[in-house]
């Protein structure tokens, strides 16, 4: 297999680039919350949470991760997720989200190398989610 030009620099974008950056980051979020709060499965662990501020954390959180520029400033994961794990979020509460964030960017129509991608990285916070 050749490397084109278009390849090498493709290989350069980060994540948060190749999927179309802010506009695809806030597109996302703003999906994928619908699709939380509307799931019977997990929306409880949104009753008390301002969802507007909820939504701006999201956005800066993926876009950090994603490697776009980092301007999150919100709690690290464990700390940000501690009350929820008192209220029993679990790994079938995480396989939830990670089914919502999948459908959410296969609606978006993103590669599915780049869902792929993303799921990796949401994947990988996991552990610090959940306390473990």
């Amino acid at each position: 297999m050749s490397t084109t030009p278009e390849t090498i620099q493709e290989k350069e974008l980060t994540l948060y680039e190749r999927i179309g950056g802010a506009a695809a980051v806030d597109a996302a979020v703003d999906v994928f919350y619908r699709k939380v709060l509307s799931d019977y499965r997990i929306n409880r662990f949104f009753d008390d949470i301002d969802m507007e501020t909820q939504a701006a954390k999201q956005k800066a959180f993926f876009t950090m991760a994603f490697g776009g520029p980092n301007n999150y400033t919100g709690a690290d994961m464990r700390k940000a997720h501690a009350r929820l794990v008192k209220m029993g979020l679990n790994n079938d509460h995480f396989n939830v989200v990670m089914e919502h964030l999948g459908a959410t960017m296969t609606e978006l129509n993103v590669p599915p190398e780049l869902i792929a991608e993303a799921a990796a990285i949401a994947e990988s916070t996991r552990n610090d989610i959940l306390g473990k």
